[in-house]
């Protein structure tokens, strides 16, 4: 098939030189597609490249519109709506991930040039460059796929790319439930969390459903309220809510100039006039501006970051607030203890299936204190803050069909509950309905 590829390949800019191909590009995408789809298909039919079966022949098409318009071997894959992530690990291993499960694809690219050409091809819209001297690139792909490509001699196994897809579907917290993601139980709780205001931090590994379960959580905040996004990458979608306000990250340009991290947009979102504020995700020095909206006045505000467990998220915002402020240990746990309520901790289980494992509380600690210079230490006293776990998932087993069956546990009732009914935010009985459910 690949001789076949490159023989059409050949055949086509005898026809058609490569600059012509770009001219009608320029002019009008699907009308040069279908144009070079006809003259391949009749070189596949009449020409040196002529291929008799029906079937391979526009197989052979395809693959090879792809490599000359497309991205390659990778084009069906991005176009395929089951496809949630494309890994390639070099030219010959090209792997996908589908319902949570990852596949090798029986498809290669020809040559580490061609791979190389591929990347070129995604990062050069963006206004980047990748070669020895800045061998990794990440970037958002108009469609709004996320991007991470890895080079020689980064890479010493060839040229790696990593497209992780933009989901178009928004899920709720209903959908994840029915989709086993969430109990139910627990998504009402996450929902009554939000809607009073809790402060939460999503935790998990990489390809968790982090970014899922904060969209599901956004959907949750009053459609009265002003919310100010900061992403590294545009992911987060708010197309119900009437009044947002997007704000994404931006890289240094070829020249090394004109960056904007995500802590410049989290410290230019304080004078917003926000009601909430969620970061797609806390990786920096920005955690220290993230924990001082929320102790001032930014209640309710969301956001995710890579942990292993809920007790790791403490160990890891300690590490990225100590990048941005000289405080001590015990000032930061402080500021922790009293900013961050709830962390939501997701996990990939082993039938593919992303599900919340763990709903913990955070207690601020006796003599956590958050005044400016003081020590938030007393004598005898620790302001790291404890977690108290208020879900749990307990996996009991699995299915014929390798389904993890497991059980739920409510070992305790959240604090926050208590208000509930106080601010009329739940009725009384819906709040004894749940309890009755959760703690029978």
């Amino acid at each position: 098939m690949r001789k076949k590829i490159e023989l059409l390949k050949t055949e086509l800019y005898s026809i058609l030189a490569p600059e012509h191909i770009a001219a009608l590009l320029n002019v009008d995408g699907d009308m040069a597609r279908k144009e070079i789809e006809e003259v391949l298909r009749r070189l596949a039919t009449t020409g040196a490249a002529r291929i008799a079966l029906r079937s391979e022949r526009e197989r052979v098409v395809t693959l090879t519109v792809s490599e000359v318009l497309g991205l390659g071997v990778i084009d069906a894959l991005l176009a395929d709506p089951s496809v949630t992530e494309v890994m390639v690990n070099g030219p010959d291993k090209i792997f996908f991930e589908r319902a949570g499960k990852t596949i090798l694809s029986p498809d290669s690219y020809a040559s580490e040039e061609q791979l190389r050409m591929t990347i070129d091809r995604i990062i050069s819209p963006l206004g980047r460059r990748i070669d020895e001297q800045n061998p990794m690139v990440n970037g958002r792909l108009p469609a709004g796929h996320r991007i991470n490509a890895v080079i020689p001699p980064i890479s010493l196994s060839g040229s790696l790319l990593t497209i992780r897809k933009f989901s178009e579907m928004t899920f709720s917290l209903d959908d994840l439930a029915k989709a086993d993601s969430v109990n139910h139980s627990v998504a009402i709780l996450l929902s009554w969390a939000v809607l009073s205001a809790q402060n939460i931090a999503v935790s998990g590994g990489t390809g968790s459903g982090k970014t899922t379960l904060l969209n599901a959580l956004s959907l949750e905040i009053p459609s009265d309220e002003r919310i100010v996004t900061i992403e590294d990458s545009a992911e987060l979608k708010f197309s119900a809510h009437p009044h947002v306000l997007r704000l994404e990250a931006r890289p240094s340009n070829l020249e090394g100039h004109g960056e904007i991290s995500l802590r410049d947009l989290v410290i230019n979102s304080l004078r917003m006039r926000p009601d909430r504020i969620v970061v797609g995700e806390v990786r920096g020095a920005e955690a220290l501006e993230m924990l001082q909206a929320m102790n001032t006045g930014h209640d309710g505000s969301l956001t995710t970051l890579h942990a292993n467990t809920p007790h790791e998220v403490i160990t890891r915002l300690i590490t990225m607030v100590g990048y941005g402020t000289e405080q001590s240990q015990q000032q930061v746990e402080a500021q922790i203890s009293v900013a961050l309520d709830l962390i939501v901790h997701v996990q990939r289980c082993s039938d593919g299936v992303r599900r919340i494992v763990e709903v913990v509380e955070l207690c601020p600690a006796v003599g956590s204190e958050l005044n400016e210079g003081a020590s938030v230490r007393q004598a005898g006293q620790s302001s790291s803050p404890s977690l108290q776990t208020i879900y749990r998932f307990e996996q009991t087993g699995a299915g014929d069909d390798g389904t993890v069956l497991g059980r739920h546990i409510f070992p305790h009732m959240p604090r926050f509950m208590d208000s509930l009914t106080a601010r009329n935010l739940v009725s009384k009985k819906e709040l004894s309905d749940w309890v009755a459910t959760t703690h029978a």
